[in-house]
């Protein structure tokens, strides 16, 4: 079964994840520091913006396939994951600022809320779903 929103999400995603590690790398690199933040300020935040896109994104591409399966593709999904790639990128930003910063606070929150509706959705499929799955051939025959 193809799953072109859960795929194209997991490209997208794959692309963030390289772009946030190689944001790291270039202070790395400039700095000499192989191993930890060498006391770096931006080089910490980077790291665990970083750190907090490889907390988040495994549950949330989970989620995606397995609602696209249950479901089937629809627009809200799409934009759903569409949301879920601009909020990843959105905090990638604003972990850069010292303290707080606004683009931080959207990124985290519309993850969140994506977040809630990917679960919402979930229960949703698990308990109301539509789609019915066949009997196994033997199964049918044997009836």
């Amino acid at each position: 079964m193809l799953l072109p929103i859960t795929l194209t999400l997991a490209a997208a995603c794959a692309l963030i994840n390289l772009w946030l590690a190689s944001r790291c790398v270039r202070i790395r690199v400039a700095d000499k520091t192989m191993h930890g933040d060498g006391g770096n300020a931006l080089l910490a935040r980077r790291m665990r913006a970083h750190a907090n896109f490889i907390e988040y994104t495994p549950i949330v591409l989970i989620l995606f396939a397995l609602i696209e399966m249950a479901l089937g593709a629809s627009l809200w999904l799409w934009i759903g994951a569409l949301a879920y790639a601009a909020a990843r990128i959105l905090h990638g930003l604003g972990m850069d600022a010292e303290s707080g910063g606004t683009l931080r606070a959207v990124g985290a929150l519309l993850t969140w809320i994506i977040m809630v509706a990917l679960a919402g959705a979930a229960l949703y499929a698990a308990y109301y779903g539509t789609r019915e799955i066949p009997a196994p051939s033997a199964l049918a025959a044997a009836v």
